[in-house]
């Protein structure tokens, strides 16, 4: 999702004593200056884009560290941005991120298929990294519902109807009726599970492997048709007339996908709908940006058309694939806007380098939705086909 350049393509090198290249310090800088130059980024610049560099080691370290080193050097104030968002998408719009990847990335490729890296006993671990990190955090950059994935903004105005928007979306897909059982994967807060019990009138069950989305959602959504389990999907029993899963699969690691899809499968009646929501790569990967892996999200992976594909091949039908990817955008630049607007009292918890993290997140991700390096799909599957034809609402 971030700069990744490879160093090799590059000359202006010399050897160490042990033969391994290393970069001259004057050459460093003309190597990256001309590489963003590709991007029409300029070092010290004075367009919103462009990017002013405090430390002339921030050189050496980003064509060393790649991605990772990009991101940690901003956290570590090396370098500014005006429009950090701009920056990373025309960074990613320039395709430079084939030509500085450091030995890091390539280890973190081999790792990831070398071992299950989302296990069911790792699968706790982003629940306590990352959505655990505080209530109050989610609470001042989300919607009142605390949804916290992608807005449908086709006719909204505002992050809340963005938000009403995309469950309406999600419910319509599913064809949701009064007196279902529905089952929420990655249930978070409960705010989606609250919306289809009160408008809907269903009964829903939501899972989450976060322990503090699990205690405020079971507070959201007392007294209604719902329950909240603190629970890992390959653990689930039961039957269910409508599945969703909104902004999990990410989550999943594509040694999962298949077992995940035969689960949804077991789980789902024979005349049921499932819904995938997820963020998608244009490519086959094994992995996440490892910058992303190491300060947001452990152990995530976006999947790709084919391997979404070939893990519902021969147990669903195809029903309908949206992709409204650009609507991301949008939405996580009001999600930085509100962050950002309520700084002044989430300080009182979070540090500073906390706050350049965050704001590095929320922003490069942005411009990578903007670049179309990242998509949003929305895939609805049935066992056996509708019959007839499924009409996809849009």
């Amino acid at each position: 999702m971030m700069l990744t350049l490879e160093r090799s393509t590059y000359r202006g090198t010399r050897r160490r004593a042990n033969g391994t290249k290393r970069w001259k310090g004057p050459r460093e800088k003309a190597v990256l200056e001309q590489l963003l130059g590709e991007a029409d980024v300029r070092v010290d610049g004075d367009r919103p884009w462009d990017i002013t560099v405090k430390k002339q080691d921030f050189f050496r370290r980003v064509l060393a560290g790649g991605s990772l080193a990009l991101g940690e050097s901003y956290m570590d104030g090396w370098w500014e941005c005006g429009q950090l968002d701009e920056f990373i998408h025309r960074v990613l719009r320039a395709e430079l991120k084939d030509k500085v990847i450091s030995w890091k990335d390539r280890l973190g490729v081999v790792q990831a298929k070398l071992m299950n890296k989302q296990s069911l006993g790792r699968a706790f671990q982003v629940g306590k990294e990352h959505y655990d990190k505080g209530n109050d955090l989610f609470e001042a950059m989300l919607d009142e519902r605390m949804i916290y994935s992608c807005g449908y903004w086709k006719e909204a105005d505002t992050l809340e109807q963005a938000q009403v928007a995309k469950l309406e979306l999600v419910c319509k897909k599913l064809d949701i009726r009064p007196g279902m059982r529905v089952l929420d994967i990655g249930c978070g807060w409960g705010g989606t599970a609250r919306y289809i019990a009160e408008r809907y009138k269903a009964e829903v069950t939501g899972v989450t492997v976060s322990e503090e989305q699990a205690s405020l959602a079971r507070q959201n959504t007392e007294g209604l048709s719902v329950e909240i389990r603190l629970q890992d999907y390959r653990k689930l029993e039961g039957s269910f007339d409508r599945i969703l899963s909104i902004g999990m699969f990410e989550h999943v690691g594509y040694k999962n996908y298949r077992m995940y899809m035969q689960t949804v499968r077991r789980l789902l009646r024979k005349k049921g709908l499932f819904l995938l929501h997820t963020i998608g790569g244009n490519l086959w990967s094994a992995n996440i940006d490892p910058w992303i892996e190491r300060y947001i999200f452990p152990n995530a992976n976006l999947p790709s058309i084919s391997q979404i594909s070939a893990a519902f091949e021969g147990l669903f039908v195809m029903e309908d694939w949206h992709n409204f990817g650009p609507d991301y955008d949008k939405t996580l630049m009001e999600w930085f806007k509100r962050f950002d607007s309520h700084w002044s009292s989430l300080r009182k918890r979070y540090d500073q380098r906390f706050y350049r993290m965050w704001k590095y997140y929320l922003l490069s991700c942005a411009g990578a939705f903007r670049a179309r390096h990242t998509q949003l799909w929305q895939v609805v599957l049935s066992p056996t086909g509708i019959y007839r034809s499924y009409q996809g609402p849009r």
